[in-house]
């Protein structure tokens, strides 16, 4: 039992930037997203200065001060007798007294004592709304990932080949990245472990026989391998690894650099595209950085100067992409290829990748300081990509094999600004809250029933 003699201490509220600050405690100004907070509200075991463990009495203005006890007789002296009207008036009133049982002061109570009700606990305060940084970003990303998959069959153009060259050096690279940054914490809520099930395993299996089915219906042959996920798939898994690794790469001193060293060093083996084993080796240094990233990190890209720099970066980046795109193979912007199946020696296979990577992330950083920072009208639909990248093979595969895609005016600067058009539109419509509606069940189960209740202490 606790010891009630004593009062608790009256503490002093913290400010809100100490609370706040992240696990580096640096107050910065931009919060993990959906995570709540604690402030002093929200403690049930703070007291607001000056307030005392039990309320005191109020003393009122017209009471008469309590008189003080009577003094003891000194040795030898005779006690004064009362008067005979004060003796009558007292007897009652001492009478009453001794019939009273006793209580002990409060200030000596021990630990028999009656235990004290516990202070009501303020109601706790809504969760802090959304940043709507990083849902700016992921929609940016996601509309890419469209454009990308419906410019395929038209590769054969310079245009198309160029942009899809552009795309595909930095928006998967920095959809890993920020996926490592939104996994800092996973290892401490019940409720984000509990979606390795829900939201990569579950859905993996679901959209693998669905697409083996929607492969059967246009005409090819029915094809399932679990282990070997199918096109857009291979991110589930993946992402499902590297959140494994996390609690491996939080407890090592230097993260990136063995990250990148694993990275350059997998292209001498020929891993198989097996469990995504194959990207999950090719994109280990964007999640890993990612995982590393701090809040005030984000605000250094908030600078004017580096908002300038990442226009020339992307505009450079433009350029060299059409440059690039009549002679250049696609195979190293799958970030997944060995160097023997690229036809490279192995320090032409390591300057290569170590390109890429400088590349990937010089535009990682500049589409991070480009994107807007406050609200704007896509940042709800940056909450729900998940719906848009999972669905969004569908009408792409039924449009490639219905010849949709492969008109002769799409194969020109024309058609690209169509397909690209076609695919950001699409992009919206899948992340819309109607479309997660429809699907939530198929792509977000809750499984509540398959879990172990954390206990509570």
């Amino acid at each position: 039992m606790s010891d009630t003699r004593f009062s608790l201490p009256v503490t002093t509220p913290r400010s809100p930037e100490e609370e706040t600050g992240g696990p580096a405690q640096t107050g910065a100004r931009w919060p993990l997203p959906e995570e709540a907070f604690w402030s002093e509200e929200a403690d049930p075991h703070w007291m607001a200065p000056g307030e005392l463990t039990e309320p005191q009495p109020a003393i009122k203005d017209d009471e008469p001060p309590a008189k003080a006890p009577a003094k003891a007789p000194a040795k030898g002296e005779p006690a004064k007798k009362p008067a005979k009207g004060q003796a009558a008036a007292k007897e009652p009133s001492q009478a009453a007294q001794e019939r009273r049982p006793r209580q002990r002061p409060k200030a000596v109570a021990d630990d028999t004592a009656q235990p004290q009700p516990e202070p009501k606990q303020e109601a706790q305060p809504a969760r802090r709304k959304r940043d709507p940084y990083l849902d700016n970003v992921k929609f940016v990303l996601i509309a890419l990932v469209v454009v990308g998959h419906s410019l395929v069959p038209t590769l054969s153009a310079d245009s198309s080949r160029a942009l899809y060259i552009f795309i595909y050096t930095f928006h998967m690279p920095l959809f890993v990245l920020i996926s490592g940054y939104l996994s800092r914490n996973f290892w401490n809520s019940n409720a984000k472990t509990n979606k390795l099930v829900d939201t990569f395993l579950v859905p993996y299996v679901i959209v693998e026989v669905g697409y083996a089915l929607l492969r059967v219906s246009v005409g090819q042959k029915w094809s399932l391998t679990i282990i070997d996920p199918a096109w857009l798939n291979w991110y589930l898994l993946a992402l499902l690894f590297w959140r494994l690794s996390t609690p491996v790469w939080k407890r090592m001193k230097y993260p990136v650099p063995v990250a990148i060293v694993v990275y350059l060093l997998s292209g001498f083996s020929q891993i198989s595209g097996d469990f995504s084993m194959d990207r999950f080796f090719g994109l280990m240094p964007f999640f890993v950085i990612g995982l590393v990233m701090q809040p005030e990190h984000f605000e250094l890209l908030n600078r004017r100067w580096i908002k300038i720099l990442g226009v020339l970066t992307i505009l450079g980046a433009a350029g060299v992409a059409i440059f690039l795109a009549p002679k250049a193979k696609l195979s190293p912007f799958y970030f997944k290829a060995s160097f023997q199946d690229l036809h490279l020696s192995w320090y032409m296979g390591l300057g290569l990748r170590a390109g890429l990577l400088v590349c990937a992330l010089a535009m990682c950083f500049a589409v991070l300081a480009l994107v807007p920072r406050g609200e704007t009208w896509y940042s709800d639909l940056g909450t729900r990509t998940l719906y848009c990248y999972l669905l969004h093979g569908i009408p792409v595969l039924v449009a490639k094999e219905m010849g949709w895609l492969e008109l002769p005016w799409l194969f020109g600067p024309l058609g690209v600004l169509a397909i690209a058009s076609s695919a950001f539109a699409l992009a919206i419509v899948l992340c819309l809250p109607e479309t997660r509606t429809v699907f939530k069940w198929v792509l977000e189960p809750r499984l509540t029933w398959l879990y172990r209740r954390p206990s509570r202490s």
